[in-house]
């Protein structure tokens, strides 16, 4: 699975990148941003594989953020989309994976995609199990009984139906190794098995909430910024 961020002011920008991204089947986009500031905020607190980058964005530009991008330890791609063919030679100083003109092409797009998988590809297998303290010492949990995740500083607290239970990964270090295909990011604070969502609510006049499956038919607030997303992942 390839977690994209979209960035880009114009939200029918964002909704026609989003369309072309979702007519493929592995790729899920986990967040959007309008402002350079919201975007570094998504790239700090998700795990991501690629980050679409408009270069012409309010308060700062794109290229300005690309680096700050790269500085993570696990640092995603960056794809800049732009509608101004001049900014090639600078996009690739700040070392962009590709470059796409507006309007998008499909076929110019998949194959950006292909090479996206290929990147992929060389990744660790993704965690089957989980290394929790239990009891005094170090249990490993299946990720099928984990519902969700929350973050907890440097570390987490794994949720099952009925148990809560410290891991010393941080929530982001464990969006990163579980299966993207299973687990998905709601909140800064929280990442949900999508297996064990009961049902989607509506919370805030503009947000969603959610309902687990679990013994406490817990309910978790998704970010606005995450809420089409989640939507569409969960609605698919």
């Amino acid at each position: 699975m390839i977690r994209a961020l979209i960035v880009d002011d114009e939200a029918p920008a964002r909704s026609e990148l989003a369309y072309l991204l979702s007519r493929h089947r592995d790729v899920e986009v986990v967040g959007e941003a309008e402002r350079v500031d919201e975007a570094l905020e998504l790239v700090g607190e998700l795990a991501l594989d690629v980050v679409f980058l408009d270069i012409e964005l309010p308060e700062a530009s794109g290229l300005q953020a690309a680096p700050f991008v790269r500085e993570r330890r696990d640092p995603p791609a960056v794809v800049f989309v732009t509608a101004h063919a001049g900014y090639a030679v600078e996009a690739f100083a700040v070392e962009a994976f590709d470059y796409l003109l507006k309007p998008v092409e499909p076929e110019r797009l998949a194959r950006v995609l292909e090479r996206l998988r290929e990147r992929s590809a060389e990744a660790a297998v993704p965690l089957e199990r989980i290394p929790v303290v239990a009891a005094g010492g170090t249990e490993l949990l299946d990720v099928a009984d984990v519902h969700f995740v929350q973050a907890d500083g440097d570390y987490s607290r794994v949720h099952t139906y009925d148990r809560v239970l410290l891991c010393t990964s941080s929530l982001r270090e464990l969006e990163e190794q579980l299966p993207a295909g299973r687990f998905l990011r709601i909140h800064r604070s929280y990442l949900v098995n999508v297996a064990k969502v009961a049902a989607i609510r509506r919370g805030s006049p503009e947000g969603l909430r959610l309902q687990l499956a679990d013994g406490a038919r817990t309910e978790l607030d998704v970010a606005r910024r995450q809420a089409r997303a989640v939507r569409a992942r969960l609605t698919a």
